[in-house]
């Protein structure tokens, strides 16, 4: 996408959010912790996107972990805006999942946004604070003004994608109305719908059922049949027309009830033809021949085959705490269910009283970013037995501290980590601070091992703050 997409981007969102009364349903507190937790892991985000090369932005920076840390949290502050909101599990999955697609979209067009920013007038690559500088608006823009009128959307969705199944379970035995709040804030085009009445089998409720559009707070309620006339068919769409006359690209004309969706596939960060893509619809196998003919739609590709993968992860891992919480051998099990994030500790596992806190401090990371970290039972009573602490995303894995982060340190502490028999997976532990360039320069003394016995080759590699997930690497 070019700098004139992003100025018609821009320009169409304002038309959007301008249309109507912005009253966040999120609180002044709760909106500063998002955004401060947003604002954080967009810097880290910047960070892998400052390491691209060339003069195009790879697609496949969606893959990275900072940039799926940034989608998950945005996903996760949308979600919380359907906290509260009644509706069957399977709903508020399909909403989620919504929530998911729609951040990643988001996500892809911040980093698409900011890419331009890394070179200066003269075409001279910044460095990194600068540009971190320089791209600040885009994350105030983004994750800001946007984020609050997505907020209310979602809510408004969720609110009355749950209305929709308790208006299913009665079918056409009531009618169901249109209703304005009918305060001075009400757009008129809306208020003409109000009272608009039909049996939910109407197509009318497929388009024209609320929200329809930036901070509606329209609603639909049942009605007892001839109670109120119905109205006639064709009136109705042509008042559903003229509510939604400044929608001229017919965004927001879908039913979150009937589609299980939060956001429509085609939104600000899409283009028209998502409404009728197998991807956009979920039908991946279908899909499996599909050829993307621009960026925006391999991101599409990329993000959807990430949320299958999510899902998958949910279930599995679901599946373990169910046997973990039940188990007197495990204690401290914990289990996210919105990113699949697992944890648990074995009642033997040894936790060294000075430094064992290192242990839970990495399997806290690790859970919040959605990886199931299980710490097993070691056995310190026999010689020349060589424990691992457990198992991360079901591979074995060893932990290994560095608390003065030189390139030396850092290497000695994978070579402990090689050591341990069939370890898969390495964390290094800097709980003191670090340079990234220092671990690259680990990273390279690390492989200059190879060929002898102090080095093994690791599934993947992790290094590992208080704060989170620094980086990770995957050993060639």
């Amino acid at each position: 996408m070019t700098d004139e997409d992003y100025v018609g981007l821009h320009k169409r969102y304002a038309q959007l959010m301008d249309a109507g009364h912005l009253e966040c349903a999120l609180s002044e507190e709760d909106a500063a912790k998002i955004r401060h937790r947003l604002s954080r892991l967009f810097d880290r985000m910047m960070k892998v996107l400052f390491r691209q090369q060339g003069a195009e932005m790879k697609v496949e920076i969606m893959l990275e972990k900072p940039v799926q840390d940034f989608m998950e949290a945005h996903a996760t502050a949308l979600d919380q805006s359907m906290k509260e909101v009644a509706m069957s599990e399977l709903m508020r999955r399909r909403l989620q999942e919504s929530n998911y697609v729609f951040s990643g979209m988001k996500t892809f067009h911040e980093l698409r946004e900011a890419f331009p920013s890394l070179l200066d007038e003269n075409g001279v690559r910044k460095t990194f604070e600068r540009f971190l500088n320089d791209v600040r608006k885009v994350d105030e823009t983004y994750n800001s003004h946007y984020l609050r009128a997505e907020y209310n959307f979602v809510h408004a969705s969720a609110s009355m994608a749950g209305k929709w199944e308790q208006f299913m379970e009665d079918g056409d035995r009531y009618n169901l109305q249109y209703r304005t709040v009918g305060d001075g804030k009400v757009r008129p085009t809306h208020a003409a719908l109000h009272n608009v009445t039909l049996p939910p089998s109407d197509p009318f409720w497929d388009e024209y059922y609320p929200p329809n559009g930036w901070n509606c707070r329209c609603t639909v309620v049942q009605v007892i049949k001839g109670k109120y006339p119905e109205t006639p068919h064709d009136e109705a769409m042509k008042l559903g027309e003229l509510a939604l006359q400044d929608d001229r690209k017919g965004m927001f004309r879908f039913n979150p009830g009937k589609q299980g969706k939060s956001v429509p596939d085609y939104n600000p960060y899409t283009i028209r033809r998502c409404r009728d893509c197998d991807i956009a619809k979920g039908n991946l196998k279908l899909a499996k021949t599909f050829i993307p003919d621009n960026e925006l739609c391999e991101a599409c590709k990329v993000i959807r085959e990430m949320k299958t993968k999510l899902k998958q992860r949910i279930e599995q891992n679901g599946k373990i705490y169910n046997q973990l919480i039940n188990d007197p051998n495990y204690t401290d099990v914990h289990f996210n269910k919105n990113n699949g994030g697992l944890k648990a500790t074995h009642i033997k596992h040894n936790l060294d009283r000075q430094k064992g806190w290192y242990e839970k401090a990495v399997q806290d990371v690790g859970y919040k970013s959605g990886h199931s970290v299980i710490l097993e039972e070691e056995d310190h009573t026999k010689m020349n037995i060589k424990n691992i602490e457990g198992f991360w995303d079901g591979m074995k894995f060893e932990i290994a501290a560095a608390e003065t982060a030189t390139a030396n340190n850092i290497r000695n502490a994978l070579k402990h980590c090689a050591s341990k028999p069939d370890c898969r997976v390495a964390v290094v532990f800097l709980p003191n601070g670090h340079e990234n360039h220092i671990i690259r320069e680990a990273v390279r003394k690390y492989e200059g091992l190879r060929g002898t016995t102090q080095w093994r080759k690791f599934r993947i590699v992790y290094f590992i703050s208080n704060d989170g997930i620094l980086y990770n690497y995957r050993p060639e």
